[in-house]
């Protein structure tokens, strides 16, 4: 049995905030108690105020606002002598470094996290750093290395009746089956990621677990209406709560569904769109994405097959430097739909 899903980043005089408070009013009333709490020498509610301000700007795609919070809160946790605080500041830095591309630095923030966690006691802090660890190796196509810490997370998040966290094990997990093919295992843990999250009222849980099921109604069942209706359910979300990242990935997961269906005109548009708006928040994961689907579009519109394949080596270089193993696999497979896999042996 799920309880109503909470928002463990919201701390101090910040907790009566939702899981589902958009993330301007999120902003807004963060910075207030920061400052209050700055000005009332409290440096723990300073770490834990600043904490709810670097999520914020992070969502919000403020890439240089949310580093420079995410290390004041460190800071400011440090002076407290506060081990919970700093393990939650070093998560936050930790899932803005991925966020960022900078996959190394963030497995060592969030392992550090990890470890000061379980050294303050706060066993909330440990499975998140955990889970950023997780989801690390994962989006860099590892699934040997952190599957099992996957199923480790999850059993732990449905002992403890974690909805949120349940929600995110649950998608992780159906994220790695359906890149390996398993489209049926994969439906059905978004599908029951759906339902937990509907139940606890998380409500951007709920948003990419509609994101995960339109994909596989799509690549699977070629129902292109539904899984265009399912993404347009998960964008109002993203809309309502200022969520600009996962609606950057609605976008791009659009732009998928429609270039499986061979309108690829509209999918141009779309992953044009999407492009931009990772763009804007220094995203280079879902850049490369984007950039793959937009190249691809551009050749089926007729584009110079020459300039087709110099932009798929640029970008199999890109998408390697990052560590991004699955997402290069998928430029190779885009060399083979196009017939060009001899150049790209040569530039491998």
């Amino acid at each position: 049995m799920y309880g109503k899903a909470f928002a463990p980043e919201y701390q101090g005089s910040l907790t009566t905030l939702s899981v589902n408070a958009s993330l301007v009013e999120v902003l807004a009333a963060g910075t207030e108690q920061l400052r209050a709490a700055e000005r009332g020498g409290s440096p723990g509610e300073a770490a834990r105020a600043g904490l709810a301000v670097a999520e914020a700007h992070r969502r919000l795609g403020q890439v240089g606002e949310a580093d420079r919070e995410w290390k004041a809160s460190y800071r400011a946790a440090r002076a407290a002598g506060d081990l919970g605080a700093m393990a939650w500041a070093l998560w936050s830095g930790g899932t803005l470094a991925r966020q960022r591309g900078a996959l190394a630095l963030a497995w060592r923030l969030l392992g550090l996290a990890a470890d000061l966690g379980e050294r303050g006691g706060d066993i909330v802090v440990r499975g998140y750093s955990l889970a950023g660890m997780a989801e690390t190796g994962r989006i860099q196509g590892d699934y040997d290395a952190v599957g099992t810490l996957h199923e480790q997370l999850l059993a732990e998040a449905r002992k403890r009746g974690e909805a949120r966290h349940t929600v995110w094990a649950l998608e992780g997990i159906a994220q790695m089956h359906r890149n390996t093919g398993s489209y049926d295992s994969a439906y059905a843990m978004f599908e029951e990621a759906a339902e937990i999250a509907a139940k606890a009222e998380d409500r951007r849980g709920h948003a990419w677990a509609l994101r995960g099921m339109a994909d596989i109604v799509s690549v699977r069942d070629g129902n292109v209406e539904r899984a265009l209706e399912l993404l347009s359910e998960a964008e109002l979300t993203c809309r309502e709560m200022n969520l600009v990242s996962a609606l950057a990935y609605n976008h791009k997961m659009r732009g998928n569904v429609l270039y499986r269906a061979g309108r690829y005109e509209a999918a141009r548009a779309m992953y044009q769109q999407a492009l931009d708006e990772f763009r804007e928040m220094s995203e280079p994961r879902g850049e490369g994405l984007a950039r793959l689907g937009l190249i691809k579009s551009l050749a089926r519109l007729g584009r110079d097959r020459a300039e087709t394949a110099d932009d798929l080596s640029e970008l199999a270089g890109v998408l390697e430097r990052i560590g991004l193993r699955h997402a290069r696999r998928m430029v190779y497979r885009a060399r083979e739909e196009f017939g060009l896999t001899e150049v790209l042996e040569v530039a491998l």
